[in-house]
């Protein structure tokens, strides 16, 4: 959702200014950290080792995709797609996987749809998932065409910051338990504290008055230890694995709904 152009820093290209994306909706987002930043860190056998025996199709949800760059790479990477291969036919992991994407920025979803190689398996939405009677509309519209009231695996990319910056404390936690009532399987990379005091340092050399909640956030410091706190003791989740970092230190952390292993009781 938000790309660094240097350590701690999310920011654009070309002398724009960054603050100009409050919500981390930046237009060039992947030329800074490429996907494969992330997915290298992923085993390419992934879906069918949490997913043995099924469902099919097996259903995604991305949340804060930007153009889609990311959501692209994650869906070729497990499903074991070659780059050069533009068509699902060929699945290394004998895996179906529809992948819903959504973004607040109408614009970067129109490029993304534009953009799109798997018209068919990735859809991309516009949707502010803070908007609660928008989000749960949608989504379960659209998981009623699977006859499905879950995801089985969700996407949180760099995004907890800015929900975080502008809906504060609550918005983080309310945010964090929504994904653990709709994915199975969440995969999260928190940004970290040191992102926060950078992009609220960017707003204020703009000129611009500081992120409304800042400066009373609670829940701050270490962000992996304090999401992952969230998930496990209010959201119904356990950690199942971390995949270790990124090159601009950002967790990939994978989580499990408690749903899962009581229904395996």
């Amino acid at each position: 959702m938000a790309a660094p152009m240097r350590e701690g820093a999310e920011g654009l290209p070309g002398g724009s200014e960054p603050g100009a994306a409050p919500y981390g909706n930046f237009p060039n987002y992947s030329r800074f950290h490429p996907p494969e930043g992330r997915v290298r860190l992923l085993p390419p056998a992934l879906l069918g080792r949490l997913f043995p025996a099924g469902p099919s199709p097996l259903l995604g949800l991305d949340v804060g995709c930007n153009s889609g760059e990311l959501s692209v790479a994650l869906y070729r990477h497990l499903l074991g797609l070659q780059e050069n291969k533009a068509s699902p036919d060929q699945l290394v992991v004998g895996k179906i996987l529809n992948l819903l994407c959504c973004d607040i920025d109408a614009g970067l979803i129109e490029r993304a749809e534009r953009c799109s190689p798997f018209p068919g398996s990735i859809s991309f939405a516009t949707l502010d998932v803070m908007d609660a009677s928008a989000r749960e509309l949608f989504l379960s519209s659209y998981l009623s065409r699977f006859s499905r009231s879950t995801f089985d695996i969700g996407f949180c990319m760099s995004v907890t910051m800015w929900i975080h910056l502008n809906h504060g404390d609550d918005g983080l936690v309310e945010f964090l338990s929504y994904l653990s009532s709709r994915c199975n399987y969440l995969l999260i990379e928190p940004q970290p504290w040191k992102c926060y005091r950078a992009a609220a340092r960017r707003l204020r050399k703009l000129g611009r008055n500081d992120f409304d909640h800042f400066r009373s956030l609670a829940i701050n410091g270490d962000m992996a230890e304090r999401i992952t706190q969230i998930l496990t003791e209010d959201g119904g989740m356990e950690l199942v694995c971390c995949f270790g970092s990124t090159s601009w230190d950002r967790s990939l952390l994978l989580f499990k709904s408690n749903r899962l292993t009581q229904k395996q009781l």
